[in-house]
Formats: structure tokens, C-alpha cells, sequence
């Protein structure tokens, strides 16, 4: 496939990204706890990213943002197939649950799929990024920097560069 098609593709998909996460809080307000069902959840979500188990027979989906998005969604549904919870997972709170030590699966189950994973081969670590806003209008990146055994080293937050307004949008 010639290069601009490639690139049309791209931005088709990212557009559509975009337009899917400008929905979500409309998409959100149309959900009553207790009342809306997994099928409602899913009508206006789309199949989640992943589906996690919850003891008591509750299920937790997972709606994804990444890498476009600055937000990624919990959506627990209970034993009873009503929504109980909706949760922007990507918070500082939520960050500051990260610590050394923690596994990286304990991390991907807190804060969802990242943005972006990259590999450090000659330090022998991995970087995953999740792309937040910090307030209304400050685009974030919360790093973690993980090691062998895919456990965490550390953590780091910065600014997003990759966002708009460091590129001269906005």
C-alpha cells in the first residue's frame, strides 16, 4: 500500500478515535446505575478492550482512549447485569496507587491499555505512557518505567508534548 494511502488510513482512524471519545459523555449521561444494562452499556460503547472479573460475579469493562484520548473508562457491571459504576480511571489518584515493586499487570488492570510502550533494551527497562489531562487544560503523560520480571522501577509525569498545544494547536 503506497505511503499516502497509509497515511489517509491513519488519519481516517484517528479522526474516528477523536470523534468517538468527544461522544463518551453524552454516551455516559444516557447510563443510570442500578437501572442500565451490560447490553445498554454495550450499545453505546462498543465491545470493551477487556472484561475483567470481580468477585462476587460483577464484571469490570474496559473502554480504552489510548493513544488519541486522554482518558481510559471502568464500567462495572454487576452479578445482576445492571451497570453499578463509570470510572475515568486516568486520575492522579489513581497514580499514586503505582509504586516500585507493584507488577505490571496490577498497573494495566488499574489504569487500562497505555498510550504508547516503549522499550529500553541496553538499561534493560520498558517506559508505558498514559496520556491524561491534568485539570481542564493541561495535557500530561504518567510514565512508568518498568524492569525484569515486568515489575515496576518507578514512576514520572510530564508534559504531554505530543499534545495540540505543544505543537502549536489548539
Amino acid at each position: 500500500m503506497p505511503l499516502i494511502y497509509r497515511a489517509a488510513a491513519f488519519a481516517a482512524a484517528a479522526f474516528s478515535l477523536l470523534a468517538l471519545t468527544a461522544c463518551d459523555p453524552q454516551r455516559i449521561s444516557e447510563l443510570q446505575p442500578g437501572v442500565s444494562t451490560e447490553a445498554d452499556v454495550r450499545d453505546r460503547f462498543g465491545a470493551p478492550e477487556n472484561v475483567w472479573d470481580e468477585p462476587g460475579g460483577a464484571r469490570t469493562f474496559e473502554y480504552n482512549r489510548q493513544p488519541a484520548g486522554q482518558v481510559n473508562y471502568m464500567i462495572t457491571i454487576g452479578a445482576d447485569g445492571r451497570l453499578t459504576a463509570v470510572r475515568q480511571v486516568l486520575t492522579p489518584e489513581n497514580f499514586a496507587r503505582v509504586v516500585p515493586g507493584m507488577r505490571m499487570d496490577e498497573v494495566r488492570r488499574l489504569l487500562g491499555k497505555p498510550a504508547k510502550v516503549t522499550p529500553y533494551e541496553l538499561k534493560n527497562e520498558t517506559w508505558a505512557d498514559w496520556r491524561f489531562m491534568q485539570g481542564s487544560n493541561q495535557a500530561q503523560v504518567f510514565t512508568v518505567v518498568y524492569g525484569p520480571g515486568q515489575v515496576v522501577l518507578r514512576t514520572q509525569t510530564g508534559d504531554d508534548t505530543e499534545a495540540p498545544e505543544f505543537k502549536g494547536g489548539k
